[in-house]
């Protein structure tokens, strides 16, 4: 590992949250890239290279060792580059090793269910990456943001409350420590990109043709919430930020260094399950021997 690949880690880590009681999301600047600048750029590029290249590798032991699953959760105001971190951090892994799930507006059906059922069918099975581009962590965001989201939801009367955000998180927490104690090992992402940023990444999306279609209406209408969301994502980590599914609140200016930290926290995680290639008991070396024996003796 080079000492550029080491660097990156402790970047990652830097921005890594498992107690969020005091955490304030204006203590973490949209631009800051710490020790990195822009004449580290290619190093920084080679660093993610090779954190691509070490993700390739633990991906393969934990598919083979088929005993932990991970879960990778992105949360993020529009254009804070959660698409394109998925795309460039995980361009080496295995596809048959890894889902990439979209949520959008629950369907009738979902509303139908409670709030972490539409997530909890997509979780990862074991020896494999699931990543999560939005999650049940919408239902304390956009849902809060959005009263009449709430009021789609079909709840009895009686359990909206004062109280229901609180509630929630407490639902979240233990459906994490739940997930944690069955071999779902979790990495969560907020993508902290400014509202100054933002406005330039619509501005280029519209104006660039081959960008059109990232373009939402939509989404200048959310803009206007801007506060609001900036609030109910200091709660969300404040509330669900643990040491078994930490929160890494990553800078995202910067693309370049937004996908640095991300790949450098995917491979912490991944390095931490102690992860090895199956070991054959016995029985299972005698098969090979016999298979071995029954290939050699084999007529052309």
């Amino acid at each position: 590992m080079t000492s550029e690949l080491k660097r990156a880690r402790r970047v990652a880590r830097h921005f890594r949250v498992t107690n969020g009681e005091d955490f304030e999301l204006d203590s973490i600047d949209p631009g800051e890239t710490l020790d990195f600048d822009d004449s580290h750029k290619p190093k920084a590029k080679a660093a993610l290279a090779e954190s691509i290249a070490e993700l390739t590798k633990m991906q393969e032991l934990l598919y083979a060792q088929d005993r932990w699953a991970v879960l990778v959760i992105f949360q993020a105001m529009d254009a804070a580059g959660k698409d394109g971190a998925i795309k460039h951090v995980l361009s080496g892994v295995n596809p048959q090793g890894c889902e990439v799930v979209s949520f959008k507006a629950p369907s009738s059906e979902e509303l139908d269910h409670d709030f972490l059922w539409r997530c909890a069918k997509r979780l990862p099975e074991r020896g494999r990456i699931g990543i999560f581009n939005r999650s049940y962590y919408e239902e304390v965001l956009v849902v809060r943001v959005h009263e009449e989201v709430l009021n789609r939801q079909k709840l009895p009367a009686a359990l909206v409350t004062k109280s229901i955000w609180k509630e929630r998180f407490e639902d979240i927490r233990h459906f994490e420590r739940y997930l944690t104690r069955q071999g779902i090992a979790i990495c969560k992402f907020f993508l902290h990109v400014s509202k100054r940023e933002q406005k330039k990444r619509f501005f280029e999306r519209i104006d660039d043709p081959m960008k059109n279609w990232k373009f939402e209406p939509a989404d200048v209408e959310e803009r206007g919430h801007w506060l609001a969301y900036q609030s109910a994502y200091e709660e969300m980590i404040r509330n669900t930020a643990t040491e078994y599914a930490p929160w890494y609140v990553v800078p995202a200016d910067h693309k370049w260094f937004t996908r640095l930290a991300v790949g450098a926290a995917i491979l912490d995680t991944l390095e931490s399950l102690d992860l090895a290639l199956p070991v054959l008991d016995r029985a299972g070396a005698e098969k090979l021997r016999v298979a071995r024996s029954a290939l050699e003796n084999e007529s052309d």
